[in-house]
């Protein structure tokens, strides 16, 4: 059976990254990035390219923060980071 849901109609369209976010974000070191692209294939929202050959980027607009690219990066290339505050 399923809980109920804390999640507001609508939330997304004020939010991109949908009804939820972490308070971390990836950071591509792009040192030793071997463009494997395992970063771009286990992301959820498919939010990451690569603009040339191992430089690979994230839209933080759809960003979740979830850490699946830092985890399964094979060179360590990608550290999650706290996020930026905005005000």
């Amino acid at each position: 059976m399923f809980g109920p849901l804390n999640v507001k109609p609508g939330t997304s369209r004020n939010n991109k990254t949908g009804s939820w976010r972490t308070e971390l974000r990836p950071k591509f070191l792009q040192k030793d990035c071997i463009a494997c692209k395992m970063c771009a294939l286990t992301c959820p929202e498919d939010c990451i390219e690569g603009a040339q050959k191992n430089t690979f980027y994230c839209d933080y607009e759809f960003c979740k923060g979830c850490g699946l690219c830092a985890f399964i990066c094979p060179k360590a290339d990608i550290t999650m980071i706290e996020e930026e505050l905005k005000e």
